[in-house]
């Protein structure tokens, strides 16, 4: 089951990569048709412009087309642009296999402890244990490490079951602490391009000696604030996921520690 859902989970993680690398694909192709539309009527009027008179060329040039929001952010944030693109297929990759492994049927699956718990009514102790060994859920990894120790008494398998519930909460923890560190990095990445941004403005103004090209200025300052805001804009979600997905790992872990200890009571007695 828990191999399963780890598969299904990276198809979601690839799906979501393929999505983000169609979306950017697909960007670029219709802006690179865009502008090869907006070159074939200036191609059409070759020579329009010298026949109005001397007066024509003295006139502005037409104003630039505008850019799309995509590949204005494209050019704004440059490097960064690639950084938080990275950051960001991570951060949806790890949340949806946070997700998958902290669902019940992947740490307390219900249909195991039924089966577990009638093989034993039954005491049928070593087809219990078969189907706790083949079951890679949490809870199926903890009853068959008390199984294995209940020969030498009640005791040794507690400490076993314990055992291995720490180890399963570990993994389980190591593998949300990445979102917590997407939190953490995300918004000093923003910091960065915010200096950096600023930087690059301050040197413009230093440069020109006298009044500042306000297009050079406002680029550097786009770049601060954009960083700033796509640093936050991952850093929060990111905590909120770790946040609530920790607490249901600990809720969860919890109910394992109590429905295995409930289901290996029956061998209190052996080795007394």
């Amino acid at each position: 089951m828990l191999r399963r859902s780890q598969a299904y989970s990276l198809s979601l993680c690839v799906a979501s990569v393929a999505l983000m690398l169609g979306i950017f694909l697909t960007t670029q192709s219709v802006t690179a048709q865009d502008a090869a539309a907006d070159a074939e009527p200036a191609a059409a009027e070759p020579a329009a412009a010298p026949a109005a008179g001397d007066g024509a060329g003295d006139a502005a040039a037409p104003a630039e087309a505008p850019k799309t929001v995509f590949e204005w952010v494209y050019t704004s944030l440059s490097y960064y642009f690639w950084i938080f693109m990275v950051i960001s297929i991570v951060f949806v990759a790890l949340l949806v296999m946070n997700i998958m492994n902290a669902r019940r049927e992947n740490v307390v699956p219900l249909a195991l402890v039924e089966s577990f718990e009638a093989c034993l009514e039954e005491n049928q102790v070593q087809e219990a244990y078969d189907m706790a060994k083949e079951d890679e859920s949490f809870l199926g990894k903890v009853l068959s490490a008390g199984l294995e120790k209940v020969s030498l008494g009640y005791d040794k398998a507690l400490e076993a079951m314990q055992e291995v519930g720490e180890e399963e909460n570990m993994k389980l923890d190591h593998r949300l602490s990445y979102l917590a560190l997407i939190g953490t990095l995300s918004p000093m990445i923003g910091l960065f391009g915010t200096v950096d941004g600023m930087i690059k403005s301050f040197s413009v103004i230093a440069r020109s000696g006298g009044t500042p090209d306000a297009s050079a200025l406002a680029e550097g300052i786009s770049t601060a604030l954009f960083t700033t805001l796509v640093g936050l804009a991952l850093a929060i979600p990111a905590i909120a996921a770790y946040n609530i997905l920790r607490n249901r790992v600990d809720r969860l872990a919890l109910e394992v520690g109590i429905t295995g200890e409930g289901l290996m009571s029956r061998f209190q007695n052996v080795g007394k």
